[in-house]
Protein backbone atom coordinates (compact mmCIF):
# COMPACT_ATOMS: atom_id res chain seq x y z
CA UNK A 1 0.00 0.00 0.00
CA UNK A 2 1.25 3.46 -1.16
CA UNK A 3 2.27 6.17 1.66
CA UNK A 4 0.34 8.67 2.21
CA UNK A 5 2.14 11.90 0.96
CA UNK A 6 3.63 14.00 4.20
CA UNK A 7 1.91 17.10 5.14
CA UNK A 8 -1.42 15.65 3.07
CA UNK A 9 -3.31 15.35 6.75
CA UNK A 10 -2.23 19.05 7.23
CA UNK A 11 -3.41 20.11 3.91
CA UNK A 12 -6.69 18.21 4.61
CA UNK A 13 -7.52 20.49 7.78
CA UNK A 14 -6.18 23.19 5.90
CA UNK A 15 -8.69 23.13 2.91
CA UNK A 16 -11.56 22.20 5.04
CA UNK A 17 -13.74 24.91 4.37
CA UNK A 18 -15.19 24.33 8.15
CA UNK A 19 -13.46 25.65 11.21
CA UNK A 20 -11.52 23.30 12.94
CA UNK A 21 -9.63 23.48 16.50
CA UNK A 22 -8.20 20.82 18.36
CA UNK A 23 -6.55 20.92 21.33
CA UNK A 24 -4.35 18.33 23.45
CA UNK A 25 -5.26 16.62 26.77
CA UNK A 26 -3.39 19.31 29.09
CA UNK A 27 -5.66 22.38 26.97
CA UNK A 28 -2.77 23.42 24.42
CA UNK A 29 -3.69 24.05 20.78
CA UNK A 30 -2.20 20.96 18.26
CA UNK A 31 -4.28 22.58 15.26
CA UNK A 32 -5.95 25.47 14.35
CA UNK A 33 -7.13 26.16 10.80
CA UNK A 34 -7.61 29.65 8.79
CA UNK A 35 -10.80 29.21 8.30
CA UNK A 36 -11.74 28.90 12.21
CA UNK A 37 -9.92 32.15 12.87
CA UNK A 38 -11.94 34.30 10.22
CA UNK A 39 -14.84 32.46 11.74
CA UNK A 40 -13.86 33.97 15.60
CA UNK A 41 -12.30 36.96 14.02
CA UNK A 42 -9.08 36.59 15.19
CA UNK A 43 -5.36 36.93 13.89
CA UNK A 44 -3.87 34.06 13.54
CA UNK A 45 -0.24 33.91 14.97
CA UNK A 46 2.49 31.49 13.96
CA UNK A 47 3.55 30.80 17.50
CA UNK A 48 -0.60 30.27 18.80
CA UNK A 49 -0.14 26.06 18.06
CA UNK A 50 1.57 24.90 21.49
CA UNK A 51 -0.12 27.68 23.59
CA UNK A 52 -2.64 27.39 25.89
CA UNK A 53 -6.41 27.59 24.28
CA UNK A 54 -7.32 29.57 26.95
CA UNK A 55 -5.10 31.82 26.11
CA UNK A 56 -4.95 31.91 22.46
CA UNK A 57 -9.25 32.37 22.41
CA UNK A 58 -9.35 35.12 25.40
CA UNK A 59 -11.12 37.37 23.46
CA UNK A 60 -13.27 34.63 22.98
CA UNK A 61 -14.77 33.03 26.16
CA UNK A 62 -17.54 31.17 24.89
CA UNK A 63 -15.69 29.29 22.49
CA UNK A 64 -13.43 28.67 25.60
CA UNK A 65 -16.27 27.38 27.44
CA UNK A 66 -17.12 24.83 24.82
CA UNK A 67 -14.06 23.40 25.06
CA UNK A 68 -13.44 23.18 28.28
CA UNK A 69 -16.60 20.97 28.43
CA UNK A 70 -14.81 17.94 25.99
CA UNK A 71 -13.03 16.52 28.94
CA UNK A 72 -16.24 17.38 31.61
CA UNK A 73 -19.70 16.49 29.90
CA UNK A 74 -20.69 13.04 29.74
CA UNK A 75 -22.59 13.93 26.18
CA UNK A 76 -20.73 16.31 24.13
CA UNK A 77 -22.27 18.48 21.96
CA UNK A 78 -23.24 17.83 18.33
CA UNK A 79 -24.61 20.26 15.55
CA UNK A 80 -25.37 22.51 18.57
CA UNK A 81 -25.32 26.25 17.88
CA UNK A 82 -23.95 29.23 19.87
CA UNK A 83 -24.12 33.17 19.14
CA UNK A 84 -20.75 34.81 20.22
CA UNK A 85 -21.07 37.67 22.56
CA UNK A 86 -18.15 39.29 21.66
CA UNK A 87 -18.87 39.49 17.62
CA UNK A 88 -22.84 38.47 17.40
CA UNK A 89 -22.14 35.64 14.96
CA UNK A 90 -23.95 32.20 15.24
CA UNK A 91 -22.11 29.37 14.88
CA UNK A 92 -23.17 25.53 14.30
CA UNK A 93 -20.60 23.30 16.16
CA UNK A 94 -19.67 19.61 17.15
CA UNK A 95 -17.55 18.86 20.17
CA UNK A 96 -15.79 15.33 20.19
CA UNK A 97 -13.20 13.72 22.02
CA UNK A 98 -9.64 12.49 20.40
CA UNK A 99 -8.74 8.95 21.96
CA UNK A 100 -5.48 6.63 21.39
CA UNK A 101 -5.63 2.80 20.38
CA UNK A 102 -6.05 2.24 24.38
CA UNK A 103 -9.32 4.24 24.31
CA UNK A 104 -7.99 6.94 26.57
CA UNK A 105 -8.58 10.44 25.90
CA UNK A 106 -6.00 12.61 24.33
CA UNK A 107 -7.62 15.34 23.53
CA UNK A 108 -10.56 17.14 21.58
CA UNK A 109 -11.29 18.45 18.10
CA UNK A 110 -14.42 20.91 17.63
CA UNK A 111 -15.35 21.25 14.58
CA UNK A 112 -17.75 24.63 13.61
CA UNK A 113 -19.23 26.70 10.93
CA UNK A 114 -20.24 30.58 10.31
CA UNK A 115 -24.33 30.26 10.45
CA UNK A 116 -24.82 33.65 10.86
CA UNK A 117 -26.12 34.02 7.41
CA UNK A 118 -28.23 30.67 7.33
CA UNK A 119 -30.08 32.77 10.65
CA UNK A 120 -30.41 35.81 8.84
CA UNK A 121 -31.89 34.21 5.79
CA UNK A 122 -34.17 31.94 7.86
CA UNK A 123 -35.08 34.87 10.24
CA UNK A 124 -36.03 36.94 6.57
CA UNK A 125 -38.44 34.13 5.57
CA UNK A 126 -40.23 34.30 8.93
CA UNK A 127 -40.38 38.12 8.41
CA UNK A 128 -41.63 37.29 4.97
CA UNK A 129 -44.39 35.19 6.52
CA UNK A 130 -45.65 37.62 9.27
CA UNK A 131 -45.51 40.77 6.93
CA UNK A 132 -47.69 38.62 4.70
CA UNK A 133 -50.04 37.94 7.34
CA UNK A 134 -49.65 41.60 8.95
CA UNK A 135 -50.65 42.90 5.58
CA UNK A 136 -54.06 41.27 4.77
CA UNK A 137 -55.10 42.45 8.26
CA UNK A 138 -53.63 46.18 7.89
CA UNK A 139 -55.37 46.53 4.11
CA UNK A 140 -58.55 45.85 5.58
CA UNK A 141 -58.24 47.88 8.56
CA UNK A 142 -56.55 51.04 6.40
CA UNK A 143 -59.30 50.66 4.19
CA UNK A 144 -61.92 51.17 7.38
CA UNK A 145 -59.82 53.67 8.84
CA UNK A 146 -59.24 56.01 6.00
CA UNK A 147 -62.80 56.61 4.81
CA UNK A 148 -63.89 57.95 8.46
CA UNK A 149 -60.28 59.86 8.55
CA UNK A 150 -60.85 61.61 5.10
CA UNK A 151 -64.86 62.47 5.89
CA UNK A 152 -63.32 64.09 9.07
CA UNK A 153 -60.96 66.27 7.45
CA UNK A 154 -63.42 67.19 5.03
CA UNK A 155 -66.22 68.56 7.57
CA UNK A 156 -63.71 70.41 9.46
CA UNK A 157 -62.33 71.68 6.16
CA UNK A 158 -66.31 73.33 6.16
CA UNK A 159 -66.68 74.14 9.83
CA UNK A 160 -63.20 76.45 9.50
CA UNK A 161 -64.76 78.31 6.66
CA UNK A 162 -68.29 78.39 8.44
CA UNK A 163 -66.40 79.47 11.77
CA UNK A 164 -63.81 82.14 10.39
CA UNK A 165 -64.71 84.52 13.19
CA UNK A 166 -63.96 82.45 15.75
CA UNK A 167 -60.60 82.30 16.42
CA UNK A 168 -61.19 79.55 19.18
CA UNK A 169 -62.89 77.53 17.03
CA UNK A 170 -60.35 77.80 13.81
CA UNK A 171 -57.33 76.37 16.82
CA UNK A 172 -59.40 73.18 17.62
CA UNK A 173 -60.59 73.17 13.92
CA UNK A 174 -56.68 73.17 12.69
CA UNK A 175 -55.23 70.72 15.64
CA UNK A 176 -58.45 68.56 14.38
CA UNK A 177 -57.26 68.65 10.72
CA UNK A 178 -53.51 67.92 11.99
CA UNK A 179 -54.16 65.35 13.92
CA UNK A 180 -56.65 63.58 10.73
CA UNK A 181 -53.51 64.17 8.43
CA UNK A 182 -51.07 62.67 10.98
CA UNK A 183 -53.53 59.88 11.31
CA UNK A 184 -53.78 59.51 7.60
CA UNK A 185 -50.54 59.50 7.21
CA UNK A 186 -49.55 56.72 9.73
CA UNK A 187 -52.04 54.54 7.90
CA UNK A 188 -50.42 55.40 4.83
CA UNK A 189 -46.99 54.24 6.50
CA UNK A 190 -48.25 50.50 7.55
CA UNK A 191 -49.66 49.89 4.13
CA UNK A 192 -46.30 50.88 2.43
CA UNK A 193 -44.64 48.84 5.31
CA UNK A 194 -46.84 45.00 4.94
CA UNK A 195 -46.82 45.47 0.98
CA UNK A 196 -44.39 43.85 -0.75
CA UNK A 197 -40.76 44.94 -2.07
CA UNK A 198 -40.81 44.75 -5.82
CA UNK A 199 -37.56 45.78 -7.21
CA UNK A 200 -36.42 47.31 -10.28
CA UNK A 201 -32.89 46.27 -10.08
CA UNK A 202 -30.36 48.59 -12.24
CA UNK A 203 -26.46 49.54 -11.71
CA UNK A 204 -26.29 52.33 -9.70
CA UNK A 205 -23.54 54.24 -8.23
CA UNK A 206 -23.68 54.28 -4.32
CA UNK A 207 -22.50 58.28 -4.12
CA UNK A 208 -26.03 59.11 -6.30
CA UNK A 209 -27.51 57.66 -3.62
CA UNK A 210 -26.30 58.75 -0.65
CA UNK A 211 -26.30 62.70 -2.00
CA UNK A 212 -29.93 61.97 -3.18
CA UNK A 213 -30.43 60.45 0.28
CA UNK A 214 -29.05 63.50 2.51
CA UNK A 215 -31.34 65.88 0.38
CA UNK A 216 -34.69 63.96 1.34
CA UNK A 217 -33.47 63.20 4.54
CA UNK A 218 -33.22 67.69 5.16
CA UNK A 219 -36.54 67.89 3.40
CA UNK A 220 -38.21 65.43 6.40
CA UNK A 221 -36.35 67.19 9.70
CA UNK A 222 -34.38 70.10 9.75
CA UNK A 223 -31.01 69.59 9.70
CA UNK A 224 -30.02 72.98 11.60
CA UNK A 225 -25.65 72.58 12.43
CA UNK A 226 -25.27 68.96 11.93
CA UNK A 227 -22.46 68.24 9.87
CA UNK A 228 -22.71 65.33 7.65
CA UNK A 229 -19.25 63.88 6.18
CA UNK A 230 -19.08 61.45 3.47
CA UNK A 231 -16.22 58.92 2.94
CA UNK A 232 -16.49 56.83 -0.14
CA UNK A 233 -13.54 55.48 -2.24
CA UNK A 234 -12.88 56.71 -5.62
CA UNK A 235 -13.38 53.44 -7.05
CA UNK A 236 -16.67 52.01 -4.98
CA UNK A 237 -18.46 49.09 -7.21
CA UNK A 238 -21.51 49.97 -8.46
CA UNK A 239 -24.46 48.07 -6.64
CA UNK A 240 -27.01 45.99 -8.66
CA UNK A 241 -29.78 47.84 -6.79
CA UNK A 242 -33.50 49.38 -6.89
CA UNK A 243 -31.94 52.92 -6.54
CA UNK A 244 -35.31 54.62 -5.42
CA UNK A 245 -35.40 51.68 -2.23
CA UNK A 246 -31.52 52.36 -1.57
CA UNK A 247 -32.26 56.23 -1.35
CA UNK A 248 -35.53 55.45 0.92
CA UNK A 249 -33.08 53.53 3.43
CA UNK A 250 -30.34 56.31 3.42
CA UNK A 251 -32.72 58.84 3.83
CA UNK A 252 -34.30 56.93 7.03
CA UNK A 253 -30.73 55.86 8.03
CA UNK A 254 -30.51 60.05 8.04
CA UNK A 255 -33.48 61.26 9.28
CA UNK A 256 -32.95 58.87 12.12
CA UNK A 257 -29.39 60.49 13.05
CA UNK A 258 -30.97 64.34 12.27
CA UNK A 259 -33.75 63.47 14.79
CA UNK A 260 -31.17 62.18 17.12
CA UNK A 261 -29.20 64.67 17.94
CA UNK A 262 -31.39 67.75 17.81
CA UNK A 263 -29.45 70.21 15.81
CA UNK A 264 -25.77 69.55 16.29
CA UNK A 265 -23.26 66.92 16.06
CA UNK A 266 -21.75 65.10 13.12
CA UNK A 267 -23.32 62.05 10.69
CA UNK A 268 -20.77 60.42 9.28
CA UNK A 269 -21.00 57.66 6.19
CA UNK A 270 -18.17 55.71 5.02
CA UNK A 271 -18.10 52.95 2.75
CA UNK A 272 -15.68 49.74 1.87
CA UNK A 273 -15.18 47.22 -0.76
CA UNK A 274 -14.81 43.65 1.32
CA UNK A 275 -13.71 40.79 -0.02
CA UNK A 276 -16.07 38.02 -1.33
CA UNK A 277 -17.90 36.09 1.13
CA UNK A 278 -19.42 32.70 0.85
CA UNK A 279 -22.93 33.30 0.24
CA UNK A 280 -25.67 30.23 0.98
CA UNK A 281 -28.13 30.16 -1.96
CA UNK A 282 -30.29 26.43 -2.51
CA UNK A 283 -29.61 23.76 -0.07
CA UNK A 284 -25.86 23.61 0.90
CA UNK A 285 -24.37 25.34 -1.70
CA UNK A 286 -22.30 28.27 -1.63
CA UNK A 287 -20.89 31.05 -4.20
CA UNK A 288 -18.64 34.13 -3.59
CA UNK A 289 -20.31 37.22 -3.47
CA UNK A 290 -18.42 41.22 -3.50
CA UNK A 291 -20.10 42.57 -0.68
CA UNK A 292 -20.23 46.62 0.29
CA UNK A 293 -20.13 47.58 3.99
CA UNK A 294 -21.52 51.34 4.63
CA UNK A 295 -21.49 52.91 7.85
CA UNK A 296 -23.28 55.50 9.13
CA UNK A 297 -22.27 56.71 12.48
CA UNK A 298 -23.81 59.82 14.52
CA UNK A 299 -22.58 61.19 17.60
CA UNK A 300 -25.83 61.53 19.26
CA UNK A 301 -27.00 60.18 22.55
CA UNK A 302 -27.47 56.69 21.30
CA UNK A 303 -29.74 54.05 21.81
CA UNK A 304 -30.08 52.24 25.31
CA UNK A 305 -28.62 49.15 25.53
CA UNK A 306 -31.63 47.50 26.12
CA UNK A 307 -33.37 48.56 23.39
CA UNK A 308 -30.95 47.80 21.02
CA UNK A 309 -32.80 44.33 20.47
CA UNK A 310 -35.71 46.08 19.70
CA UNK A 311 -34.91 48.91 17.56
CA UNK A 312 -35.57 47.11 14.38
CA UNK A 313 -39.12 45.84 14.92
CA UNK A 314 -42.12 47.21 13.14
CA UNK A 315 -43.97 49.97 15.62
CA UNK A 316 -41.51 50.33 18.44
CA UNK A 317 -40.23 53.92 19.09
CA UNK A 318 -38.93 55.90 21.58
CA UNK A 319 -40.13 59.16 19.84
CA UNK A 320 -43.52 61.15 20.50
CA UNK A 321 -44.19 61.43 16.98
CA UNK A 322 -42.85 58.46 15.55
CA UNK A 323 -44.81 55.46 13.93
CA UNK A 324 -41.92 52.83 14.45
CA UNK A 325 -41.65 52.17 10.95
CA UNK A 326 -38.97 54.00 9.89
CA UNK A 327 -35.84 51.69 10.89
CA UNK A 328 -38.38 48.91 10.25
CA UNK A 329 -38.77 49.72 6.83
CA UNK A 330 -34.72 49.94 6.53
CA UNK A 331 -34.40 46.58 7.66
CA UNK A 332 -37.11 45.42 5.37
CA UNK A 333 -35.22 47.29 2.02
CA UNK A 334 -31.93 45.72 3.29
CA UNK A 335 -33.27 42.01 3.37
CA UNK A 336 -35.04 42.46 0.03
CA UNK A 337 -31.34 43.35 -1.85
CA UNK A 338 -29.82 39.97 0.08
CA UNK A 339 -27.75 42.30 2.44
CA UNK A 340 -27.53 43.04 6.43
CA UNK A 341 -27.38 45.41 8.74
CA UNK A 342 -25.88 45.72 11.98
CA UNK A 343 -26.83 48.10 14.93
CA UNK A 344 -23.84 49.17 17.66
CA UNK A 345 -22.97 51.77 20.03
CA UNK A 346 -19.52 52.77 20.02
CA UNK A 347 -17.13 53.04 22.73
CA UNK A 348 -17.38 57.23 21.86
CA UNK A 349 -20.85 57.73 22.04
CA UNK A 350 -23.59 57.40 19.34
CA UNK A 351 -24.95 55.35 17.19
CA UNK A 352 -23.29 53.55 14.44
CA UNK A 353 -25.68 51.59 11.51
CA UNK A 354 -23.36 49.35 9.20
CA UNK A 355 -24.96 48.23 5.78
CA UNK A 356 -23.76 45.02 4.30
CA UNK A 357 -25.09 44.54 0.43
CA UNK A 358 -23.98 42.54 -2.56
CA UNK A 359 -22.59 43.74 -5.23
CA UNK A 360 -25.15 41.55 -7.51
CA UNK A 361 -27.70 39.50 -5.42
CA UNK A 362 -30.67 37.27 -6.39
CA UNK A 363 -33.14 39.37 -4.88
CA UNK A 364 -35.73 37.10 -4.96
CA UNK A 365 -36.99 37.83 -1.53
CA UNK A 366 -40.49 39.93 -1.32
CA UNK A 367 -41.13 39.16 -5.57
Amino acid sequence: MAAVPDGFYRDLVWNLRNGVLAVTRDGRIAVMNDVAYRILGLTPQETDIGLPYARVLKERPDVCRIVAGAFDLSHLPNRAELRLKSTGKVIGYTLSQVKNHEGEITGATLFFKDLTRVEQLEERERLRDRLAALGEMAAAIAHEVKNPLAGIEVMAGILKRQLAESEDAQSILRDIIKEAKMANAIVLEVLDFVRPIRLQVERISLSDVVRDAISMAESHVPRGEVRVEVVLPEHLAPIQGDPHQLRQLFTNLFTNAFEAMTGKGLVRLAAQQLAAEEEPTAGIETHAVPMIQVEVADNGPGVPADLMDRIFSPFFTTKPQGSGLGLAIVRKIVDAHDGRIDVSAPAEGGTRFRVTLPVSGSHELFR
